[in-house]
């Protein structure tokens, strides 16, 4: 995580790991996590009914598929996926991603299946 009074360098965070789909929690703000991911290929259809979702490509191309169309993303550039919105993240490359939403949300929202996974904290052993 985060110390006290110290900035996030999020290519050094992206360096020290190499899991697709695995959510990687860097930091808190309030009751929100601020998490990094790497993925490619397509993930699951679902949808987080209580909640937004946002995604911020750091590098590489990420498409959200929507029932009413796709959303495609270049670095740098962010989207909010409203709260109900039946979404699937798709990276025909490896991409780097952060996302925004409330502490304890699944990623796979109220799809299930094998990908749910909790996010993890990132090691700050080595440092920032």
């Amino acid at each position: 995580m985060t110390e006290p009074n110290a900035s996030v360098n999020l290519a050094h965070k992206l360096s020290r790991f190499d899991e697709l789909w695995t959510q990687k929690k860097i930091a808190d703000l309030n009751d929100y996590e601020v998490k990094l991911a790497k993925v490619k290929g397509e993930f699951v259809w679902h949808t987080h009914e209580d909640t937004d979702e946002l995604f911020l490509v750091i590098s590489g191309r990420l498409t959200i598929q929507l029932r009413d169309g796709d959303v495609v993303l270049e670095p740098g550039e962010l989207f909010v996926v409203p709260r109900g919105a039946e979404h699937c993240p798709v990276a025909d490359e490896e991409t780097a991603i952060l996302l925004l939403e409330p502490a304890g949300v699944l990623n796979t929202g109220d799809a299930g299946g094998p990908l749910t996974k909790a996010a993890e904290p990132l090691d700050q052993s080595h440092g920032l």
